[in-house]
């Protein structure tokens, strides 16, 4: 199987899943099954982009894939000119709390802001300053030339028109007058305004005091309001030629494991202000996804369940049952892949390993199925392995046998040779959700 994949493509998906984490590129080549979410997912895409919004929790155990489904949708949104950004939740960064560690999930989502241009991050700038030449073709289109006397006045009114929009969203007067700074600036070539206007717009101010001293603004982005400005930079992306804006946050367990509750349930009631604003129809361009275990969604002691609010909005369907799924749910439940499935995955991986080191591909169908079944094998497996497991063997097994040739696969794959020195053995019989 020949995927005439570039070095540092492959070395990034072999890297990536051998250290169980997502590859940030590459994953259109490993992707398997998941017809029926992705094109939820999809559905979802198509909405935003005309001008409506969505929200979606992604679960399911670790290992499962969660981060690699919301990676992979992210990745195709990229591709189809949405503005997108994605964020890790951790002790540090959560929706809300006392440390501004809501403002800090925020400053994450601007810092990581990305385009199909720009996919690794760092995309606010080059966001805005495509907007502003394609301000400067359309005028050019309409024939009027750059050195026209009127062109840089003429560009001008066309920003502020737009701007003009946006003053009519929560704490779009400020947003907008931020932007307008922004513009300014970048035609004067004023670096020290440009710096200011890009450190509001990533919620870099502590105090008001200090914007002020540099931008026309009575507001800044805080632990309290920076949903608001996602919103905004939902509705300001379809504005300036993005089809939307889409927030992926994921490690939500984190706020399950908070342990003191009135924390906890501040953040539940973020999330669900969040959740409402969406689903009432309120916000618009922008679709939601956050990622979590089934303990953040399910457990009535601490998870969103707990919250009666959250507990109501989230119930499955009564109608729905093994093998089926509502795809107006607000959650996304990713099943474990089937075999067939499972078997695409190695033989991608396999192909890919064969590739990158440049050796002929040594394992066929045989040793695939054998694999398979050893990996089964184990007590519990059926019910609890995940694809993280999976690869991660897999490609320690294909290591070792490019690595030594002596190595020999029956040998490897002996049950007896299997599990032993990391304490495998019945593991997933008493895994814990």
């Amino acid at each position: 199987m020949g995927f005439n994949i570039p070095k540092r493509i492959s070395a990034g998906i072999i890297n990536s899943l051998q250290a169980g984490v997502v590859p940030r590129v590459g994953l259109e080549y490993v992707a398997v099954g998941r017809k029926r979410e992705i094109e939820t997912v999809l559905r979802d895409l198509e909405l935003v982009s005309q001008g409506a919004a969505a929200f979606r929790f992604v679960t399911g155990r670790y290992g499962s894939g969660k981060s690699f489904f919301l990676q992979a949708i992210r990745n195709f949104a990229m591709e189809k000119d949405f503005l997108v950004a994605d964020a890790d939740l951790s002790p540090e960064k959560r929706l809300s709390g006392s440390g501004n560690q809501g403002l800090e999930t925020y400053r994450e989502l601007m810092e990581r802001l990305s385009t199909r241009v720009r996919p690794d991050g760092g995309a606010l700038e080059s966001a805005l300053q495509k907007w502003i030449s394609a301000v400067k073709t359309d005028l050019i289109k309409e024939g009027i030339p750059p050195d026209a006397a009127a062109f840089d006045s003429l560009t001008e009114t066309r920003i502020f028109e737009t701007l003009t929009e946006m003053e009519d969203h929560a704490h779009g007067y400020d947003f907008a007058a931020v932007v307008a700074a922004y513009c300014r600036s970048y035609a004067k070539g004023d670096e020290e305004k440009k710096r200011a206007a890009l450190r509001w717009l990533r919620g870099e101010y502590a105090t008001k005091t200090e914007a002020r001293s540099f931008l026309p603004v009575g507001e800044i982005v805080t632990d309290e309001n920076w949903y608001e400005y996602i919103r905004l930079f939902a509705a300001f992306s379809s504005k300036v030629g993005y089809q939307g804006f889409l927030v992926f946050i994921d490690e939500c367990v984190n706020l399950y494991k908070i342990t003191n509750r009135q924390s906890r349930e501040n953040n539940y009631e973020k999330l669900l202000a969040m959740f409402n604003d969406v689903m009432q129809g309120k916000a618009s361009n922008l679709g939601l996804y956050l990622a979590g275990t089934p303990q953040f969604i399910e457990d009535e002691r601490r998870g969103l369940s707990s919250y009666a609010a959250l507990k109501s909005r989230l119930g499955d369907n009564r109608f729905v049952r093994e093998g089926y799924a509502d795809s107006g749910s607000p959650v996304i439940r990713l099943d474990q892949l089937t075999r067939e499935e499972i078997y695409v995955l190695l033989e991608r991986l396999a192909g890919i390993h064969a590739e990158h080191f440049d050796y002929p591909p040594a394992l066929g169908e045989r040793e695939l199925l054998a694999f398979m079944d050893l990996e089964f094998s184990v007590p519990g497996a059926g019910e609890f392995i995940t694809p993280r497991e999976i690869t991660r063997d897999f490609l320690g097994l294909l290591n070792i046998l490019h690595d030594d040739p002596s190595a020999n696969f029956d040998t490897l794959i002996k049950r007896e040779n299997f599990a032993s020195p990391s304490g495998r053995d019945g593991m997933y019989a008493n895994f814990e959700l």
